[in-house]
């Protein structure tokens, strides 16, 4: 199990460089930057799920 929970550890900490670099590379004002990547870097797991679901631009607004 030690094995399954330090994959599933390491996902988790990729994914979250992933949004780190998405959030960087985003059209938003600092502020917001700053305030994703605290809330991904504080929960890590929920903070993703959230951001995928509300921080990201969608493909249609930029269009």
């Amino acid at each position: 199990m030690d094995i399954i929970g330090g994959l599933f550890g390491i996902v988790i900490f990729v994914l979250d460089l992933i949004a780190i670099w998405g959030v960087l590379k985003s059209g938003k004002t600092l502020g917001n930057k700053i305030l994703w990547i605290i809330g991904i870097i504080i929960f890590p797991v929920l903070g993703l799920i959230v951001y995928y679901f509300f921080g990201r631009e969608s493909a249609s607004l930029a269009a």
